[in-house]
């Protein structure tokens, strides 16, 4: 990817950026050349593609751990980006980063799940055994360098080399050929590492907290999960007055704070301890920079450890994974066999001689309410639309 030969305006404040963030002027541009926007700098215009995107507001219908539940008050793919965003930029100010660059990476990071969450990535993977599997950070790199149309000169949304980089990196397959002309810079920018942390952070406390809403959970069963245990003890330290109804979100605000609190104070002293006064020292860094301290470390590793065992293992967890898999699956091998039945821009694609990929591509967009809905316009005899 070739650097742009445009000027970017407007510049960072460099009086508000540390040494080691990674400063507009030195980003490796964009696949194709544009002219600078008059008021929105470089990283602001990725942010607003993404949030402008189809993919980005699908995500208001993609489940991620309690899949298609009736209630109103458990979080979608839509809100964790939200709040893994929020948590970002809260980390990003402290630490002088680059705030437009992480709040591009962190609105970007889930745009590739598919419908059923983790159980529609599974499933759609054993689909495309055969034609290079299925991730989601991949199937997101795709969908921002090829398969989102909104603008004429290009395909996808032509992103900022760094904005790729951070969705290449959090692939767990770097031989992945879409994947490794990312991979030979060393560490993550910093801005990257930060929303990967806040990603991590924030999903273990909300799945908790879904959890004792929807009744998977409840407060006893915590009583053995010592950072629950712990972070229930500062709340009412707190709030000694504090109303039943309060306690849940009270506690769940405190964890998450707690964790951004020690993830600062830990990110900063392994800055101090490498000596990293520029983005060339956080790319030679043996190790990620941006990680928590060894308690909050063991603690959160204790919290998932419960989380797997009783909320991801849950029997009503796992009749929904299980449903949402033959949903993908079945339909996977539909349009395989007869792709005449898919929608024409894909069945278009599909005949030019790509087609696992083509389905792959249509079904991994679905909405955990369409998918349902299409398999039903698919194989229930009374529905013929």
């Amino acid at each position: 990817m070739a650097a742009d030969n445009i000027s970017f305006e407007p510049t960072d404040r460099d009086d508000l950026l540390a040494p080691y963030a990674i400063r507009t002027r030195n980003s490796k541009g964009r696949k194709h050349a544009e002219p600078a926007h008059p008021y929105r700098s470089f990283y602001q215009r990725d942010r607003d593609r993404i949030v402008h995107s189809t993919a980005f507001r699908r995500l208001m219908h993609k489940t991620q751990v309690l899949v298609n539940q009736p209630g109103d008050y458990h979080r979608t793919r839509l809100t964790h980006t939200l709040e893994v965003t929020q948590i970002s930029r809260t980390i990003a100010r402290r630490l002088g980063l680059n705030e437009d660059l992480t709040e591009a990476t962190a609105l970007l990071h889930d745009l590739g799940h598919p419908p059923f969450g983790h159980a529609g990535e599974t499933a759609l993977d054993e689909c495309m055994r055969d034609h290079g599997g299925y991730e989601h950070n991949r199937h997101g790199l795709r969908l921002v360098e090829v398969l989102e149309y909104r603008y004429p000169d290009f395909p996808g949304l032509n992103l900022s080399w760094e904005v790729l980089e951070a969705q290449a990196m959090h692939s767990k397959r770097p031989d992945a050929p879409e994947v490794k002309p990312y991979l030979a810079v060393g560490q993550p920018l910093l801005e990257a590492q930060v929303v990967d942390a806040a990603d991590s952070l924030a999903y273990t406390c909300h799945d908790v907290d879904d959890a004792l809403s929807v009744g998977l959970i409840t407060l006893d069963d915590l009583a053995t999960v010592r950072f629950w245990t712990c972070a229930m003890e500062r709340a009412q330290a707190e709030h000694p007055r504090m109303q039943a109804e309060h306690l849940q979100p009270t506690v769940i605000r405190k964890l998450i704070d707690w964790q951004v609190v020690d993830l600062l104070e830990a990110t900063m002293e392994n800055l101090r301890a490498q000596k990293i006064g520029c983005v060339e020292d956080v790319r030679r860094a043996p190790r990620l920079l941006v990680a928590p301290g060894p308690e909050v470390r063991d603690l959160k590793a204790d919290l998932e450890v419960f989380l797997r065992d009783r909320v991801y293992r849950h029997h009503r967890v796992m009749r929904m994974a299980y449903k949402g898999q033959r949903i993908l699956k079945q339909m996977f091998e539909e349009f395989c066999a007869h792709p005449r039945a898919l929608p024409t821009r894909y069945r278009l694609r599909a005949e030019a001689g790509d087609l696992q990929p083509t389905v792959c591509d249509y079904l991994a967009g679905m909405t955990d309410r369409y998918a349902q809905d299409e398999y039903l316009r698919l194989f229930q005899p009374t529905s013929f639309t």
